[in-house]
């Protein structure tokens, strides 16, 4: 089977996958996107590198290359792929899956958390609409996790609140490392509910590369568990890190719920304009002492409110 490497800038990933929207499989750990033709199988990786492989790459790889020099041939061969990478059959067997929700919103925490689900437990979830919470409302979302929690789902979940969170960060933490320590604390406190329940494997939802989340917990003599995997987007193939998506953003919805009732109006999630603007409505009416309580005040959204005073 032929093999042909080459390196693109990252646009001309993004339009090389656009373009093979119909043809896109599982992409593989530390990839943008997979597809396969009737001629190759395209591997698109995040250092700009695409592998083009299979009976006939050369097709598929003239419409990239062609005569105008977009792209340069790289002789090494790629590495082989990362042994974080979860193997299928964790999908439809005994796991735990973590993930968070609250990490690119202004105001609110963070929120982690990790599920155990049995293989057995499976296909009732998924009747029950677990899935991928990015696909379902925040009333939906609150709805399950409450179903959730009366059929005893096993579950540990962290919320590292406002003021702790601005305290980290002017400790010089990156938001990086504060997510690797609550994930790494949530599955420690699980892992000791589930005493010696068995389990196959351990699936992060994957917000950073393995390795630096590994050097993350050892700066606070941490290690890792084993059979720990990490995968882009695996609310979508990992039942238990849908469940724990699904709990980790009712967390974050219900805290928002406080938060807003606190400050004595609707505080926006994201951090858009309107955020922008209820900043600068907090700073006016409270103070900016306050936005400590409420807010990750070293988001950019801090200076852009002051063109709203």
């Amino acid at each position: 089977m032929s093999q042909n490497v080459y390196t693109f800038t990252i646009d001309k990933i993004e339009t090389m996958q656009h373009y093979y929207h119909k043809y896109l499989q599982e992409a593989p750990q530390g990839s943008i996107f997979r597809a396969k033709t009737e001629n190759a199988v395209i591997t698109a990786y995040r250092s700009g590198k695409v592998l083009f492989q299979g009976s006939n790459p050369e097709v598929e790889i003239t419409k990239w290359v062609g005569g105008l020099n977009e792209a340069e041939p790289v002789k090494k061969k790629e590495p082989v792929l990362s042994s974080f990478s979860p193997p299928n059959s964790l999908f439809s067997a005994s796991h735990i899956g973590s993930d968070e929700a609250g990490t690119g919103d202004y105001f609110g925490p963070i929120t982690v958390a990790c599920t155990y689900v049995k293989k057995e437990q499976i296909p009732f979830l998924k009747e029950l609409g677990v899935r991928d919470s990015k696909n379902l409302t925040d009333s939906t979302i609150v709805k399950i996790a409450s179903e959730l929690a009366q059929m005893r789902l096993p579950y540990s979940l962290l919320i590292l609140h406002n003021p702790k969170y601005n305290a980290l960060q002017r400790k010089g933490w990156s938001q990086g490392k504060m997510k690797a320590m609550l994930h790494h604390h949530a599955i420690q406190k699980l892992l000791k509910k589930l005493g010696t329940s068995e389990y196959e494997g351990i699936l992060i939802d994957q917000f950073c590369e393995p390795g630096i989340y590994r050097k993350h917990i050892a700066s606070e003599n941490e290690r890792l568990p084993e059979s720990t995997y990490f995968m882009t987007k695996a609310e979508s193939y990992s039942i238990a890190v849908a469940a724990g998506s699904i709990i980790a953003r009712a967390s974050f919805v219900k805290e928002m719920d406080k938060l807003s009732e606190q400050i004595g109006f609707e505080l926006n999630k994201g951090a858009s304009k309107k955020v922008d603007q209820t900043i600068a409505r907090i700073i006016r009416e409270k103070g900016e002492a306050v936005l400590d309580s409420c807010a990750k005040v070293h988001f950019a959204n801090t200076a852009k409110a002051r063109q709203y005073l």
